[in-house]
């Protein structure tokens, strides 16, 4: 689908930027785009901490002015503590944060131009937000959409999986967030006093990541903000979208199964963690502003857009395809559901074969595993799984005919231990004719957390016992002559942290074993279809080229000596930009994660981040230089993170943190 820009709307629009007072006096900074009438119109609220008036304005100006141009007061405010609002930074979704969103919800409701009416929307930290505040049911939000989003801030999100830590993201989301929390308000919008709130903010600087160790099982940390734990809190009509290369995709289909289905709809697209507009791969692009424009006049308005007759559940069923680390398109084709579990799928399950064998997965198992959040970028997908199904045990089963898989497979698994300690990770992949091994989906579980998330079982050394768990859910076609692969390891850096134990393996039974594929039936033509995507103008936000040789987005280093292997990581989220006002912006971040092959303890997570913000007609020039590691022994995580910032070339702030942290459960 081609990408439509939209230069006339049926209201002309304004934009202002202003302050929202809190009752314990501070101020929120917002941008607030309105339409040009006398007439009050519902508000829609995007809420975050990634700074309005610079790091998100180019997706702000796509999507906000073209709500306000159809007749909607859309609102873009700063969290607490970050960007140019007041205040002092947090933990993520701390109760503050909750608390001031209400507050947010109901002055917004109150404005004049406001008619009482609420809407939120918002992709990751904001979809979160919005579904967390929605529970707690602010009287004027009637209506939320909610992208790439998480009921389960536990697990499905970017700390743990399965029971086991994260490393990946629970090391990289903290070091960006330490990064990105040290940023300075700008002077053009509070003019002279950013120093004092910069220097002041800094110094309630805390690394995420140690609050994030400390709590390693399913405690009352997690459940807070977790809205699973009572669906029933949300009387907002819920819009839950996700993509299947996006690891929240789940919560789209937990939501869709205990929501009430007369406030819920749900739509899983092809896509990574972006807004399904944005023409990112992989697509297809749909018209998804105008998708959430039928939701917002259907719950804001009142208008009977036909949104709530269309299927509880939209899903795309990609085709078979070879393993690639971008795709710009997947083809294959929408699938309806009434409800979920859909009535048009079933369970088929394939018994695993042979006798009892050890899996003892080399520890870099795992680095061709692919971003856990990819955004689109060239190298985010995983390449050709052969070399690590042969770090696996595998089975496999042929398609005889066309197989659609439409949900969350399951693996139930005999295995013995002769350790406490361990994990266990399957991998769905789709085996062509020619050896090319494409994965589909994943799934771990720390094996001490196979009796609940909420606490800690080792193992009884050399004891038998069956698990089970869900890999993350799916919608994907096997073609017939094609072979469904199993592979099952004991290792999957650097996604996740090795237990200390886990060289030792398992022994796996397959004679007791079993795959469980969701299966769904076949059409020949659903009808389900969207509009061509569009947006507002761009901002214009220019990207020059730099005299830098680009590095590698995704490099693996093998010491065949020392039996090491490193993978460096460039996430790309933006380089260096050029902003309209004046602004320059640059960032650069380079994340590494080092393992010896046999050996656990060896794990090693290092981030380095640097941001530069300059603005050259006001002689101000800053910038945030952040490290961070991790690394562990048997018995402890140790982390290191460092901060350095100046202004106009000198040190204003520089702290180091070091801290040893218990291994209760990872």
């Amino acid at each position: 689908m081609s990408l439509h820009i939209r230069t006339s709307f049926p209201y002309e629009t304004t934009h202002e930027d202003c302050r929202i007072p809190l009752s314990d006096g501070t101020l929120l900074y917002a941008r607030v785009w309105r339409p040009r009438t006398n007439e009050p119109v519902p508000a829609i609220l995007e809420y975050l901490p990634y700074r309005l008036t610079d790091w998100t304005a180019p997706r702000d100006w796509q999507r906000h002015p073209w709500y306000a141009g159809h007749g909607y007061a859309s609102v873009r405010v700063d969290v607490r503590g970050h960007g140019n609002s007041g205040g002092m930074p947090g933990d993520e979704y701390s109760a503050t944060e909750l608390a001031d969103g209400v507050e947010v919800v109901n002055w917004l409701a109150e404005q004049p131009w406001c008619d009482g009416k609420v809407g939120m929307f918002g992709i990751s930290w904001g979809g979160f937000n919005s579904l967390q505040i929605a529970a707690l049911a602010p009287e004027p939000l009637k209506a939320v959409v909610t992208v790439c989003s998480t009921d389960d801030r536990y697990d499905n999100d970017v700390h743990y999986m399965g029971g086991s830590v994260l490393a990946v993201d629970m090391h990289a989301w903290a070091a960006t967030m330490l990064a990105f929390v040290s940023r300075p308000p700008d002077p053009r919008y509070v003019g002279e006093a950013w120093r004092e709130m910069w220097l002041e903010r800094l110094e309630e600087v805390e690394p995420f990541l140690h609050t994030w160790l400390d709590h390693q099982t399913r405690d009352r940390y997690w459940r807070h903000g977790s809205v699973c734990e009572d669906y029933d809190a949300i009387d907002a009509a819920v819009l839950a979208v996700g993509g299947w290369h996006d690891p929240y995709r789940d919560t789209v289909l937990r939501l869709v199964e205990h929501l009430p289905h007369a406030r819920v709809r749900g739509l899983i697209g092809p896509w990574s963690h972006q807004y399904p507009d944005r023409g990112l791969p992989p697509g297809p692009a749909i018209g998804f502003l105008q998708e959430t424009l039928r939701w917002w006049d259907q719950h804001l308005k009142g208008v009977d857009t036909g949104v709530m007759r269309e299927p509880l559940l939209r899903a795309y069923i990609s085709d078979s395809h070879p393993p690639a680390t971008v795709h710009d398109t997947l083809p294959g084709r929408w699938v309806g559901e009434p409800a979920w579990p859909s009535p048009h799928v079933r369970t088929v399950s394939y018994d695993l074969q042979g006798g009892p064998r050890p899996v003892r997965s080399p520890q870099h198992t795992g680095v061709d595993a692919g971003r856990f959040f990819p955004f689109g970028n060239d190298a985010d997908l995983p390449p050709d799984q052969r070399e690590e199904d042969a770090r696996s045990m595998c089975f496999e089963f042929p398609v005889d005919e066309e197989t659609w898989v439409l949900g969350r497979p399951r693996v139930r698994l005999r295995l013995t231990s002769g350790v406490p300690r361990g994990q266990v990770i399957a991998r769905l992949c789709d085996v062509a004719p020619d050896g090319s091994s494409t994965l589909v989906t994943r799934g771990v579980l720390n094996l001490t957390a196979r009796q609940g998330r909420d606490k800690v079982v080792p193992w009884v050394p050399g004891a038998t016992e069956d698990v089970e768990f869900e890999l993350n859910g799916i919608g994907h076609a096997f073609p017939a002559g094609h072979r469904v692969r199993l592979a099952v390891s004991s290792a999957y850096w650097p996604w996740i942290w090795p237990q200390a134990d886990s060289a030792a393996g398992f022994t796996l039974d397959p004679a007791s074993s079993a795959l469980e594929l969701p299966v769904r039936e076949r059409e020949s033509d659903t009808g389900i279809g969207f509009e061509e995507p569009e947006q507002s103008e761009p901002l214009g936000v220019n990207q020059p080229a730099t005299l830098d040789e680009p590095r590698p987005e995704r490099l693996v280093v093998r010491d065949v000596a020392k039996g090491e292997w490193r993978l460096e990581v460039d996430p790309r989220y933006g380089g260096t930009r050029l902003y309209p006002d004046g602004l320059e912006f640059t960032e650069d971040a380079l994340e590494t994660y080092t393992i010896n092959e046999a050996d656990p303890l060896s794990a090693r997570a290092r981030s380095e981040w640097s941001i530069r913000l300059h603005r050259p007609d006001l002689a101000w020039d800053t910038t945030v230089r952040t490290r961070s590691e991790t690394t562990c022994d048997g018995e402890d995580f140790l982390t290191s993170n460092e901060v350095i910032c100046t202004a106009d070339g000198e040190i204003v702030f520089h702290r180091t943190w070091e801290k040893r942290i218990p291994r209760t459960a990872g």
